[in-house]
């Protein structure tokens, strides 16, 4: 067994995490988290060893007037969303006094990075137990109690409702995508609703919207969630891409009747498999992606009639699955080319879902609403601020600018504006 130091090792294991010698079935974030948390935390107690033994060094002897001496290590393991961390926990022995950690001393003086820390463990999926846990000395006092933890990480029940309430104007919405991820919100009840809305604006940039309770998927409860949004001045989408819920696709309908509906196509593609054969079932989904990849609208309609045409009588089933809300799933091929695969699927929400699903599984079910909304509302905005933004070229621009004005959401340019914008393309040129 090699004689390093525990943080040499973590150090080794980053090095080399970054140089590409990570499992490639493993998830590289969750392994980089895990990892960089491992090096953090040895390297900030085996500095405080250190610092307490005199500024010794590993191998160092110590003088007549020293005390103590490093006894190993005890194994301890911390649990969050990302999985267990291990970390090895300095020991003294033969000292004047208990070894006690600074870092937590300082921590405990210093109320605001002490928040924010509990903060993002919280966010990243500790639950109010955990994070009691983690603060405890050497001697096993506790520095925060679990009520101050549930008080300190009412800051994102704060942050949460002033995002409910923020004005929405200043979004320039394109494509929306809207879908529902279901959670126990309460102690004692089923699991409920949680209606979400993200979207990609005329820049590129992904943004949440909103986020609220819906209790069921209900047309009335995502009429009231839409309504919400259009009161605090939501521009009017170019798109609105969602799965078939009956409810979710009726209030689309109601209250934005001028905007595109696009049919999930990673959801219609499951279905119509699910109707099918195995020995059969490559042959004939070539047919659906032929129509979700067909370079325009009316290739997609002669692709859509050649499948309802060759399988109808020997396949009805999956045929009638593709042919329900046909429109909706031929929209795709109304936005610019290279966007096309941005909007055909609910991508967006599900990725959110993924992230929100990482962090709650550590908990099982919520004592309230409040705790449930103030998690995931942290998780799902701390995800928007990694995402990437979509490109989105002048050309694309000009593109869905018409697409709105056709649609009728935006008027049509004045012809002042039209003469600006032809002298500024002429002079680009």
């Amino acid at each position: 067994m090699r004689r390093v130091a525990p943080s040499v090792m973590a150090r080794e294991q980053l090095h080399e995490l970054l140089d590409g010698g990570v499992d490639r079935e493993r998830n590289i974030v969750s392994a980089l988290v895990e990892t960089v948390t491992r090096l953090v935390v040895q390297e900030l107690v085996e500095a405080e060893q250190a610092d307490f033994l005199g500024g010794r060094g590993r191998y160092q002897r110590r003088s007549d007037d020293q005390f103590g001496s490093r006894n190993g290590y005890e194994r301890g393991r911390l649990r969050t969303a990302e999985g267990f961390v291990d970390v090895e926990v300095p020991q003294v022995r033969g000292a004047s006094e208990p070894f006690r950690s600074s870092l937590m001393s300082f921590l405990d003086g210093n109320s605001e990075v002490l928040e924010s820390l509990v903060n993002e463990m919280y966010a990243r999926g500790l639950s109010t137990r955990d994070v009691e846990d983690a603060f405890r000395d050497s001697t096993g006092e506790l520095l925060i109690s679990r009520s101050k933890v549930s008080e300190i990480t009412d800051r994102l029940w704060a942050d949460y409702q002033a995002f409910v309430a923020r004005d929405l104007s200043e979004v320039a919405v394109e494509y929306w995508f809207c879908d529902a991820v279901f959670e126990s919100l309460r102690r004692h009840g089923a699991k409920e609703a949680l209606l979400v809305a993200w979207c990609i604006d005329s820049e590129g940039r992904k943004h949440l919207l909103h986020l609220a309770v819906g209790t069921k998927e209900s047309e009335g409860c995502w009429s009231e969630f839409f309504r919400g949004m259009l009161g605090r001045g939501l521009r009017m989408p170019t798109t609105i891409t969602s799965d078939g819920a009956p409810g979710l696709v009726k209030a689309i309908e109601v209250c934005f009747p001028a905007s595109i509906r696009i049919r999930c196509w990673f959801h219609r593609l499951a279905n119509i498999r699910s109707k099918l054969p195995d020995e059969s079932a490559s042959e004939v989904m070539a047919l659906p992606y032929a129509v979700r990849d067909a370079p325009t609208l009316d290739a997609a309609r002669a692709a859509a009639d050649r499948l309802s045409n060759t399988y109808r009588r020997e396949y009805p089933a999956a045929v009638a699955c593709f042919a329900d809300d046909l429109d909706a799933l031929l929209a795709i091929h109304r936005v610019p080319v290279r966007h096309r695969i941005r909007v055909r699927t609910t991508n967006l929400a599900e990725r959110s879902f993924v992230e929100e699903r990482r962090r709650t599984k550590v908990i099982g079910r919520f004592g309230d609403e409040h705790a449930a909304m103030k998690l995931v509302f942290a998780t799902m905005i701390r995800a928007a601020d990694r995402w990437c933004r979509v490109s989105v070229s002048d050309l694309e621009r000009h593109q869905l600018n018409l697409l709105r004005t056709e649609l009728g959401i935006d008027p049509p340019p004045a012809d002042n504006d039209q003469h600006k914008t032809t002298r500024r393309n002429r002079a680009a040129a």
